[in-house]
């Protein structure tokens, strides 16, 4: 987005007199000082429908969340639709790493489009069990303790999720009355918030815990990832656009 003294060059050549120096104490008034500011105010009058972006606004707002790439799959309402992770060109979830004496370890992510609330569940191999524990031991309870309707869970077409009626994981959606939406054959979808979610967790736990601790288990790792969820979930202010720099826990909530 332009900076103070790009705009006034340009309302110059529009005719109209405006010194930079004028429009950053204009900006400062309305705590838009940082590109930053200005963009969570451009993205709320767009969701509000009070302004129409332009394709150089609307890749901006894209540049600076990935969750912005996929405003058609957004929701108006915590539990309204759950995200799951697109698989990569060679089929694999999130890889944690190898741990010592454990193997390959792996993430499956659940992110709530509305708010980013996010869960997360460590497993070492790839089989449908480990993508229905996470909606039925993590998921499901979160949303009935708060007495929310659990709507939608998306993902893609791998074999974690999708199969025959007798296919674990489309049984225990079914069971919870879950809709499941799948993305289409052939068109891999970047998902945005599992996207921003899977660059987060490297940088602010996995990376500064390998770096400290030493992990003989899934079982201890996972209790430290627990532990970072809370703080992620319940304290950390999230830079996601549509956030505005609440939590999660405060987003769902409709904290201001």
């Amino acid at each position: 987005m332009w900076g103070c003294h790009h705009l006034s060059d340009h309302l110059t050549l529009s005719g109209v007199s405006v010194s930079g120096i004028t429009i950053q104490k204009i900006v400062d008034k309305n705590a838009m000082s940082s590109q930053y500011d200005r963009l969570l105010k451009l993205e709320e009058l767009a969701s509000g429908h009070q302004i129409e972006l332009t394709a150089e606004q609307a890749r901006a707002l894209e540049k600076a969340n990935p969750c912005y790439k996929e405003r058609h799959i957004e929701s108006s309402r915590p539990g309204e639709l759950l995200s799951l992770p697109a698989r990569k060109s060679d089929g694999d979830t999130f890889y944690v790493g190898h741990l010592k004496g454990v193997g390959k370890v792996y993430l499956q992510a659940v992110i709530d489009t509305y708010c980013s609330y996010a869960f997360g569940y460590l497993h070492t191999d790839k089989l449908p069990e480990h993508s229905v524990r996470v909606v039925y031991n993590d998921v499901v309870p979160k949303y009935q303790s708060w007495n929310l309707t659990l709507k939608a869970i998306l993902t893609d077409n791998g074999r974690e999720y999708c199969g025959t009626s007798n296919h674990s994981y489309e049984m225990v959606l079914e069971l919870a009355d879950i809709e499941h939406r799948k993305t289409k054959v052939r068109h891999p979808q970047t998902n945005g918030f599992v996207e921003r979610f899977n660059r987060t967790v490297p940088n602010e736990f996995f990376r500064p815990n390998f770096r400290t601790k030493i992990y003989d288990s899934v079982v201890a790792l996972q209790k430290d990832l627990d532990q970072w969820l809370k703080e992620y979930n319940e304290q950390r202010p999230h830079r996601g656009l549509s956030q505005h720099r609440k939590t999660p826990s405060r987003t769902y909530l409709r904290i201001p």
